[in-house]
């Protein structure tokens, strides 16, 4: 099964719906909640850097009967140094997405911590994509 949802860059009224659509459909798959938990929050924090760092992007989801594979796919700047981004508390967030709440540097630590595997690639010219892996077994 696949699933595909486009995000708007700077829509966060919209932060939120397909990972929010994302748990209904791991729901009705029966997938234990703990592995729906650690899925929805890696999904969010992905989705939300869409929506505070990129012009646009788009999520696709992928479920098979062993894993969930989640590829974040922005167009944008990019990120200059992935590693650093890596880091808890680093961010790039404009203060006005601050100031809504956003941007406290925890998104990419908190997707790491919360799949099996998560791979960045990322250019000035490609924008970035993140691939999530959670095991369903």
């Amino acid at each position: 099964m696949q699933f595909v949802y486009e995000v708007e860059a700077g829509n966060f009224t919209k932060a939120g719906n397909a990972s929010s659509d994302f748990k209904k459909v791991l729901k009705q798959l029966n997938v234990p909640p703990q592995i729906i938990k650690r899925t929805v929050i890696a999904l969010y924090e992905g989705e939300v850097n869409i929506v505070a760092h990129s012009l646009g992007g788009k999520i696709e989801c992928e479920i098979t009967p062993d894993h969930v594979v989640i590829n974040l796919i922005d167009v944008g700047p990019g990120i200059p140094d992935i590693e650093k981004a890596m880091q808890e508390g680093y961010s790039t967030a404009s203060a006005a997405v601050r100031e809504m709440g956003f941007g406290a540097g925890m998104g990419l630590s908190n997707m790491k911590r919360n799949t099996d595997s998560m791979h960045i690639t990322s250019s000035k010219e490609d924008g970035t994509t993140v691939t999530l892996k959670i095991n369903l077994t």
